[in-house]
């Protein structure tokens, strides 16, 4: 193609209309304007009669965000778009930081379940299929009675109780817990991180259950790890384009 005619493909591109941007991304043109009210767009020049003026910029924006919006989610994009837009790309990119410090926070939750579950297989099984006293869970576990105390008082046990006495009973499934908890608690993890890994094992109902649903977890946040790269590799190629050198299109007027 001749320079008259990359000339007249680059004018083009500055000549965008609302539709044309809206088509680009299967939206409606309500949505593009919202875009541009709410920072996700540059701002856009306007008309003598006050309609709107896309061009390029716009575009290469309105893709960018549509990519990171695929990893990152619509609220974190455009927190992230916003942000750039404002000249501010230290703290763009911050949220990209902690958008990806979240997601490895949650490999590694992910890792701690599985870990658990492995040494809940591996440990032995009660000698009584009944309910088991509180000093016998204790001995069981090599944990004082104190603990158990502990960890009911955070939540992460609820064992039965005698009629008449009172005296805590535990069941399989409260012994199974209290193994679980003793597991993560000698890797240093807190109740609060404890707390998630039991809510999932109790709701899947087993240990082929959870290791299925593990399984699933890992290749979603696979999946959102791809997707966050190739949004991330979006956002740079903004970045380095000479979009925010040209400043923002004039004023309504």
């Amino acid at each position: 193609m001749n320079a008259g005619g990359r000339a007249d493909g680059a004018a083009g591109r500055d000549r965008l209309r609302p539709v044309d941007l809206a088509r680009l991304a299967g939206l409606s043109t309500q949505q593009i304007r919202n875009y541009e009210d709410a920072g996700v767009l540059p701002p856009a020049e306007r008309t003598a009669s006050g309609y709107r003026r896309f061009g390029e910029p716009h575009r290469h924006a309105l893709l960018t965000y549509r990519s990171l919006a695929q990893g990152y989610g619509t609220t974190t994009a455009a927190r992230i778009m916003r942000t750039v837009h404002a000249r501010d790309t230290p703290a763009a990119l911050a949220l990209v930081d902690a958008a990806h410090a979240g997601l490895h926070g949650e490999r590694e939750a992910l890792e701690a379940t599985r870990a658990a579950l492995e040494n809940l297989a591996e440990d032995r099984p009660s000698p009584r299929s009944g309910a088991l006293r509180i000093g016998e869970v204790a001995a069981l576990l090599g944990v004082r009675t104190s603990t158990l105390r502990v960890w009911e008082d955070a939540g992460l046990l609820a064992p039965g109780r005698e009629r008449g006495t009172g005296y805590r009973t535990y069941s399989p499934a409260d012994l199974r817990d209290a193994r679980v908890i003793h597991s993560l608690r000698r890797g240093h993890h807190l109740f609060d991180q404890i707390r998630p890994i039991l809510d999932e094992l109790r709701r899947e109902g087993g240990r082929e259950a959870l290791r299925a649903a593990l399984d699933t977890r890992e290749r979603t946040l696979t999946a959102r790890t791809r997707a966050m790269l190739k949004g991330a590799g979006a956002l740079a190629g903004y970045l380095d384009a000479d979009h925010l050198d040209a400043g923002p299109g004039p004023a309504p007027g």
